[in-house]
């Protein structure tokens, strides 16, 4: 009787202590948690000021609102609840329709591109919510060879989308789709994001809806070479966060559940997630949204040259001390550069007051304005600083917005548009016809890609949209077309015509 009673009283006291220590460890780390936050460490984003706990909420309620981007004091992991529950609403599953030709033994040996089979391609990604009306971010891989979008919303919902506008530089496009009162990502500011922060990539992965996984920013300002166009912008932010096929377009946000990024790319060797993922900053994106709902397609702004990054070997061919800033390579025949006495050589390590750390930083600062708007430079040349003020212009050296002149032919599944004067002057041509996009017909049958600028037609220079049109519809027998694409290497197409 007196060991049972001993046995009893000591799991009771056992008890106890566990309880005791548990509460006292749990008021111990909320303790921590509240006091790290009355210093500031999760101050709030210039997008969204609201505070960090509703006034309504009790201190003590549970401890999972309080999201802390450390780990607690109790060893505890950070919490990303709050963060999946205020994101994943406003991502969406893209479900993009497309064709393919399915070649025959006639096509290989005859050429017949006009009469090929053509059968359906599915494919799918991801997209964000950024207004309560319907509009829709991605990028421009997932939706540029779709012929019809499907939206399909967290609560089944379904919708047909709209593509408001592209913009193959920076691989971003905005969609539209009639929808009201949808759930919307709040943007935070991604020049703020920190190298080691915490982050969750948001979106459907090998068509597994709604997938939240989590990881830190590994590096900001990577420049991968990925985006194929005359002028892309790159500086990514790169997480070890899981990204796969099917998470393209879709959110990176932080422990608050504010966009901090588009969901890009991968580096892989087997075409999954190996540990490294990049996404396109949300001032990037919020920069493009806005003249793509403005003007339908991007007002990039340029200073008149290019920039070369500042290596090791850049370094010492130059002969600078340091690795600081970027290169001026080449200058353009005319524009603000040129004007206000920037040459070829000198070295730019400020812009707007920020500091120059690589080529990536330069052009996402540049990306950030339109043509029109003045900005300071200051540049190094034999070891003397210079400041220069400059007003940015657009591709055809003007101030203003530009609306490039656009056309679609039904009939060769594309979209045609003009050629810049800043792109003639790049590529050194002196005429010539881009293909903005190719759709499903017979350009795509021959082989020719979206960004190809035909400049010749069986000999004839190219010069007009419609000129372009009728030859491509027209011309009979053995036909040739000459074209550049953006790395301003020449190719030639060959196919007949009955």
């Amino acid at each position: 009787m007196k060991k049972t009673f001993l046995i009893g009283a000591i799991l009771t006291f056992m008890l106890l202590a566990s309880v005791a220590g548990y509460i006292g460890g749990s008021l111990a780390q909320r303790r921590w948690q509240l006091n790290w936050l009355k210093l500031g460490i999760h101050e709030p984003t210039d997008v969204d000021a609201t505070p960090w706990f509703a006034a309504s909420e009790q201190i003590g309620s549970s401890s999972r609102r309080y999201n802390s981007t450390l780990t607690g004091a109790s060893g505890t992991p950070p919490d990303f609840v709050l963060a999946s529950e205020q994101s994943t609403s406003a991502v969406v599953y893209l479900k993009t329709t497309g064709t393919a030709a399915q070649r025959s033994f006639n096509d290989w040996f005859f050429g017949d591109f006009f009469n090929q089979r053509q059968e359906a391609v599915v494919n799918s990604g991801s997209g964000v919510i950024v207004s309560a009306d319907g509009y829709i971010v991605t990028n421009n891989h997932v939706v540029e060879k779709a012929s019809q979008v499907e939206v399909v919303l967290t609560n089944k919902d379904s919708y047909i989308a709209k593509i408001v506008g592209t913009d193959p530089s920076t691989d971003l496009a905005l969609l539209k789709i009639d929808g009201e009162r949808l759930p919307v990502i709040s943007f935070s500011n991604s020049n703020r994001l920190s190298v080691g922060e915490w982050v969750l990539a948001v979106g459907n992965p090998f068509n597994l809806t709604s997938t939240v996984t989590a990881g830190i920013v590994s590096a900001k300002g990577r420049n991968l070479n990925l985006v194929n166009n005359l002028f892309p912008i790159e500086s990514f932010i790169q997480t070890d966060a899981a990204i796969n096929p099917g998470n393209s377009g879709g959110a990176l946000v932080n422990t608050q559940g504010e966009l901090v990024g588009i969901n890009t790319a991968i580096i892989s060797r087997t075409g999954a997630y190996n540990g490294y993922g990049f996404a396109i900053p949300s001032n990037i994106v919020q920069k493009v949204i806005r003249d793509l709902r403005e003007f339908g397609s991007v007002q990039r702004a340029f200073f008149g040259a290019d920039v070369i990054e500042i290596d090791a070997r850049v370094r010492k061919q130059a002969g600078l001390t340091s690795n600081a800033g970027v290169m001026v390579g080449s200058m353009s025949s005319y524009g603000p550069a040129k004007d206000a006495g920037i040459k070829e050589g000198d070295v730019i390590i400020a812009f707007d007051g920020q500091t120059i750390d690589g080529k990536s930083t330069f052009d996402e600062l540049l990306s950030y304005h339109r043509p029109g708007d003045e900005v300071s430079l200051v540049y190094e040349r034999s070891g003397k600083r210079q400041t220069v003020h400059i007003k940015l212009t657009n591709t055809e050296g003007g101030l203003g917005a530009v609306k490039s002149e656009k056309y679609f032919s039904a009939e060769l599944g594309a979209h045609f548009e003009t050629v810049s004067k800043l792109e003639k002057d790049r590529l050194g041509i002196s005429g010539g016809v881009k293909i903005s996009q190719v759709g499903q017909g017979s350009l795509r049958r021959m082989g020719l890609r979206d960004g190809l600028i035909i400049v010749q037609i069986n000999r004839t220079p190219v010069t007009e949209i419609e000129q372009c049109i009728d030859l491509l519809k027209h011309s009979r027998g053995q036909v040739t077309v000459e074209g550049v694409d953006q790395g301003g290497r020449r190719s030639y197409f060959t196919y007949f015509s009955y």
